[in-house]
């Protein structure tokens, strides 16, 4: 098929070539992800007046559970049948199949870490990591646009994308319209933090994230060819219908006022 009017996109997802082993755009703009996290964290305790490091430690839990939630989310959200009947490729990730939706995993780890390292309350941990994960959705959506995967339906608009790797329709290129969302939200989230006073009332930069994020993936879903067999037919996609409790949960911490009184200014670590 000869391909329609649109911006023709051919990227190969490999960087090079190790033997037989290879190196892909999507590895390296995952761990750029947590590269840009480390260092806006490394600032936001800075200010916070917190260990340094506590840093490590908490890299190496939100790293555990953003590659088993994302896996997890994957094989029980979108491809369980395979997985019940091939559960030994549940661990092959360098297969591919990633989902945000499991980062409820995430979650436990951060409870964890604030149990056993900061002494503090879960939502602070959660408001500070989400800044960094809304940067790191940024890079996520670049890899798969260089994989051409998790595009949207076919269009006529001037700025269609064409795979020619899958089809050689003219579609929209959701991955690009997520990362400048999530490139948004980011912008956001920096500004509650460093320039008013909504890091001090815990939960609120969460709960904003989880809102923005999920409310747009919501959205944006209605524009995504497929991505699983049995979502065709399906008036909300398996994406649409995990959002909407996660986007709900935003709101809660959003409005949410807690008995007792907000973070001091002056907290510090313990």
């Amino acid at each position: 098929m000869e391909p329609k009017n649109g911006i023709v996109w051919d990227v190969d997802p490999v960087m090079f070539h190790i033997g037989e082993w290879s190196v892909r755009w999507y590895g390296l703009l995952f761990a750029l992800g947590f590269v840009a996290g480390i260092y806006i964290v490394t600032r936001i305790f800075k200010r916070d007046g917190v260990p340094r490091d506590w840093i490590d430690s908490l890299f190496l839990y939100v790293v555990i559970g953003t590659v088993v939630g994302a896996r997890l989310g994957h094989v029980f959200f979108y491809d369980w049948a395979y997985y019940s009947e091939h559960p030994a490729e549940i661990i092959k990730i360098w297969h591919g199949g990633l989902a945000s939706h499991g980062a409820i995993v995430i979650i436990l780890m951060l409870w964890i870490w604030s149990k056993r390292v900061s002494k503090k309350s879960m939502l602070w941990a959660m408001d500070r990591v989400a800044i960094p994960v809304a940067l790191a959705g940024v890079f996520i959506r670049t890899g798969n646009l260089i994989n051409s995967e998790i595009y949207g339906n076919a269009t006529s608009v001037p700025w269609a994308f064409i795979f020619v790797r899958e089809d050689n329709i003219p579609r929209h290129p959701t991955q690009i319209y997520e990362a400048l969302a999530y490139l948004t939200i980011f912008a956001f989230l920096m500004y509650l933090y460093w320039k008013t006073d909504t890091r001090f009332r815990e939960g609120r930069i969460f709960g904003w994230f989880m809102l923005l994020v999920f409310g747009f993936r919501f959205f944006i879903e209605f524009l995504k060819a497929d991505q699983v067999a049995f979502e065709s037919g399906m008036a909300l996609n398996m994406g649409q219908w995990l959002s909407i409790p996660l986007a709900l949960t935003g709101l809660f911490f959003i409005l949410w006022k807690p008995r007792g009184k907000t973070i001091s200014n002056e907290t510090s670590g313990k």
